[in-house]
């Protein structure tokens, strides 16, 4: 029996029981009416105005945007779907957007939506400045001539419709909750329209939401009064979670056992392609990871295949750069780093650091299976050119305090996955890479002007000419694989692992590991 055997027979059983008499949900309905979701991080930022993780699960099902994202397919192409705007239209080539609202959707608090709350909603998020907030920052006024029309003037052409999709900062919030601070939200209360609104938020444990009677969508016949997210870190006790019913929903489990889940008639197995990658960001303010070629270096050590074939039973590809396919601005063409160990032993020792003794740490989410394995395989190939690499599993909360601090004292190296805000190149090479002073999500702290301005012109060109502004971020992206501020892993299929009695779930790979419980039934 081996040490994972030893764990489910051993452990498993108290650590589920543990987890679930936290809450007493069940006691006080019909189980069968709660939807209940093993997240595999928590959900540090409830406020929907600088929400930009993992969180988006939670504001997905409480929160509305004007617009959703629709995934394209083989008969259909992709495309934008109507939610709290009923209707749209730009005009003056693309940079004065009308949006006509839909009438009767009230707020949890039930005050009325009107062209004023989605105003001063955006207004909030741009003010604040913080998560995704960039996505407006081509919109110059705001006015609401009439309670269900918002005009948007922009500074430049973009296509405003796909922003208002975004699955961060997009969100419409009450007026009375838009006059609160950070500390209301993360207290546990919220000001949305969505299907569902905030009981009770323990920080680190889970979200409780319950039904809201009055949305304006209604409710499925056989659909969930109650959606429970829970944070559930251990990927043993997930699998467990899913298999014995105490959860409906949950994802990042190790891919090797997925084959035993798709034989398992109580489970159904969910893959397609998404928007998400894997890559591993350098911190390039620290020596020697400050020297290129050193990080070069560090790219042709690692051991992209072995990771793929063993970390994701061979669905994930490699990457080409950070802009995952089927996304505008991939690079399909884009140079490929290989695993070369000679090669950046040659690197190293040009460098002065062969057989250095180098001393490096990296940083990983402790429930993710595929980035440990990354990590011990990276580990060993390192090894072997002296390089020694510290594992350094951490709660997603507090590895992202420790990178988002002086990066003097920061990780040297953090493995992080990223999808898309809205379906624009922008959002990965911005959020990921472009210059800033107080690090957001830019946790190799990698500054360079000519790739700052080279992607901001491309967004200013994005809604006039894309072919011009697709060239340019194509050109942006291999400024930045020669510059190696990270080494580019693999582009992940999304797998979601549900119960079997669960009706309605399509994933959309625009919103990262957000389930839209409203469209589920049992």
């Amino acid at each position: 029996m081996n040490r994972r055997d030893l764990l489910i027979s051993a452990g498993l059983a108290p650590l589920a029981l543990q987890a679930l008499s936290r809450w007493s949900v069940a006691e006080a309905q019909d189980g069968s009416r709660i939807f209940t979701l093993a997240n595999p991080t928590g959900f540090p930022d409830l406020d929907p105005s600088t929400s930009f993780s993992n969180d988006g699960l939670v504001l997905a099902n409480v929160y509305e945007s004007l617009t959703r994202y629709v995934p394209g397919t083989t008969e259909a192409p992709a495309s934008v779907a109507p939610l709290l705007a009923e209707s749209w239209q730009a005009t003056d080539g693309g940079k004065t957007w009308t949006f006509t609202l839909r009438k009767g959707v009230r707020f949890h608090d039930g005050t009325e939506l009107t062209a004023e709350a989605v105003k001063g909603s955006i207004e909030r998020t741009m003010k604040i400045g913080g998560g995704a907030a960039f996505i407006w920052s081509a919109v110059t006024a705001i006015t609401a001539p009439d309670p269900l029309t918002v005009v948007f003037s922009l500074s430049t052409a973009q296509p405003l419709d796909l922003i208002a999709s975004a699955g961060f900062a997009g969100w419409i919030i009450s007026p009375a909750a838009q006059a609160q601070d950070n500390a209301w939200f993360n207290a546990g209360q919220d000001g949305g329209t969505g299907p569902f609104r905030i009981d009770s938020y323990e920080p680190g444990q889970r979200v409780i939401a319950s039904r809201f009677a009055d949305h304006w969508g209604g409710t499925p016949e056989g659909g969930f009064d109650t959606a429970v997210f829970e944070v559930v870190e251990d990927s043993v006790l997930a699998q467990s979670m899913i298999e014995s019913g105490n959860a409906d929903w949950t994802y990042s489990l190790p891919f090797d056992n997925l084959e035993a889940m798709k034989a398992n008639p109580d489970l159904q197995v969910v893959a397609n392609p998404s928007f998400e990658n894997l890559f591993a960001l350098l911190n390039t303010r620290r020596a020697p990871l400050d020297r290129p070629r050193v990080r070069q270096a560090l790219a042709l050590a690692f051991p992209y295949d072995d990771v793929i074939t063993a970390g994701t039973a061979g669905l994930g590809t490699r990457s080409r750069g950070i802009v995952p396919p089927g996304i505008w601005g991939h690079d399909p063409e884009a140079p490929m780093v290989m695993t070369d160990l000679e090669a950046a032993r040659a690197l190293l020792a040009e460098e002065g650091l062969a057989d250095s003794g180098l001393e490096l740490t990296l940083t990983y989410v402790t429930s993710d299976a595929l980035e440990a394995l990354a990590g011990e395989l990276w580990k060993a190939n390192l090894e072997t050119l002296g390089i020694t690499l510290t594992l350094q599993p951490m709660a997603w909360e507090a590895m992202w305090d420790l990178s988002k601090a002086d990066p003097a004292q920061a990780q040297d190296i953090l493995l992080l996955y990223w999808w898309a805000t809205y379906v624009t190149p922008y959002d990965y090479l911005f959020n990921l890479f472009h210059s800033e002073e107080t690090p957001t999500f830019n946790l190799a702290y990698y500054s360079n002007p000519a790739f700052d301005r080279l992607i901001d012109e491309a967004a200013a060109l994005s809604g006039t000419d894309r072919a011009k502004a697709e060239d340019m971020f194509k050109a942006a992206q291999r400024m930045m694989i020669e510059d190696a501020p990270a080494v580019f892993i693999l582009d992940k299929p999304n797998v979601h692992i549900l119960r079997s009695d669960v009706k309605g779930y399509a994933d959309n790979p625009a919103y990262g590991h957000v389930v839209f419980v409203n469209d589920l039934s049992r």
